[in-house]
């Protein structure tokens, strides 16, 4: 069989990104594979790009050389009936234990940012929300009530931003219990990669407000308890830095870079935890229920 001018295509697959080499061949096709390539794209170019999108040594397969922690929130029902094989004795037993302690509903976690505030107020007390800010908690309020939906419970910061906006917010969802948490209260969660240049906090800030914040993201982002028996759905009223911690953790994402991520003030960012434990990102710094003219960052 002889192929004297057939069009080809050498399709290369590396790091995730295709690359096309269109080539001619010329000569013809034997059992010895003789004959000859003329390439109408430089062979030497599509191969050194190829080079170029392999994974760095040591990342191919999964970010970071790690894969996806199942344990991650240390509740993990597997992990959890291991921990009790002492305490229960029976084949029986055993099975029902494992069945009892699988978490059934699904987690939805709506993280507000506070609304824009008084930059210049003299400490907490006096960096009370704007005129515009207490408009876009409004429109924060406006737009949870317009989902529909069943929200459990509302946790907010201590800080008064963040307390004004929790408060303007629950008009519009009458019934949801409100909750202040001085774990939610903004700072400095770790520093940053890479670091920037208007920002430096203390070593010790870092120090002390990471381990709070850590604590919050422990407190809050988990998988359901296993006597939840319906999804739920809770908002929880904080802090920029705050939320671009939690986010990057659910995820399990670097944290360090979580401040590559801008939100706007009355953001909604929505995080799903299955009960396997897996954690999507549903949405991230949402403000598009927000006129142009409202959307402030500060």
């Amino acid at each position: 069989m002889a192929l004297r001018r057939a069009a080809g295509v050498v399709f290369g697959l590396a790091g995730g990104s295709a690359v096309l080499v269109w080539a001619e061949w010329r000569g013809s096709l034997r059992e010895d594979g003789g004959g000859s390539w003329r390439t109408k794209a430089p062979i030497t170019a599509a191969l050194s790009a190829l080079h170029a999108a392999q994974p760095p040594a040591g990342l191919s397969g999964h970010s970071y050389g790690s894969a996806w922690d199942t344990n991650w929130d240390k509740r993990d029902p597997s992990f959890m009936l291991n921990s009790r094989k002492k305490e229960v004795s029976g084949e029986e037993n055993s099975s029902e234990t494992e069945n009892n302690n699988k978490p059934r509903a699904t987690r939805h976690i709506f993280l507000i940012r506070h609304s824009q505030y008084n930059l210049n107020g003299n400490g907490d007390r006096e960096r009370i929300l704007t005129p515009l800010g207490r408009e876009q908690a409004e429109l924060v309020g406006q737009r949870l009530a317009s989902l529909g939906l069943k929200y459990d419970v509302m946790v907010h910061s201590s800080m008064a931003r963040a307390i004004e906006t929790a408060t303007i917010i629950s008009k519009h969802l009458p019934g949801v219990e409100l909750v202040s948490c001085d774990l939610l209260r903004e700072g400095a969660p770790i520093e940053p990669i890479p670091p920037v240049t208007h920002w430096k906090p203390e070593a010790v800030q870092y120090h002390e407000d990471g381990a709070r914040i850590e604590a919050a993201f422990r407190r809050y982002i988990h998988r359901a308890d296993p006597k939840q028996k319906e999804d739920s759905y809770e908002i929880i009223v904080c802090h920029a830095n705050v939320i671009r911690y939690f986010v990057c953790r659910a995820l399990q994402f670097p944290p360090e870079g979580w401040l590559r991520m801008g939100l706007n003030n009355g953001s909604i960012t929505w995080l799903t935890i299955r009960p396997s434990g897996r954690v999507a990102l549903r949405a991230l710094g949402d403000s598009g229920f927000m006129p142009p003219d409202k959307l402030t960052r500060s």
